[in-house]
């Protein structure tokens, strides 16, 4: 297996990684953002006022993205395996 080929390989992982985290990690940064800024309009600081909507958003988060997210990795797991004879060839 040439160098060139595992370097497109450990790129496909890491883009694949990107896309799945994507709409977990934006969905957490957008209601975090939300409740500090209500909280510092608020000036109610209590730390447990953050965790439960951000859970409840990210539950809602996968339960939205959850088919698409799946889909993903299972055509990226394919396509590999489908790459494999040629990679091994060699």
């Amino acid at each position: 297996m040439s160098t060139a080929a595992v370097l497109d390989i450990a790129l496909t992982a890491m883009i694949l990684a990107a896309k799945l985290a994507a709409p977990i990690l934006l969905t957490s940064l957008l209601v975090g953002f939300a409740i500090s800024l209500f909280q510092s309009i608020t000036q109610i600081q209590e730390v447990t006022l953050t965790f439960v909507p951000k859970t409840i958003a990210v539950a809602l988060a996968i339960y939205i993205a959850g088919y698409w997210m799946l889909q993903s990795a299972v055509n990226t797991t394919l396509e590999l395996m489908a790459r494999v004879p040629r990679l091994l060839e060699t």
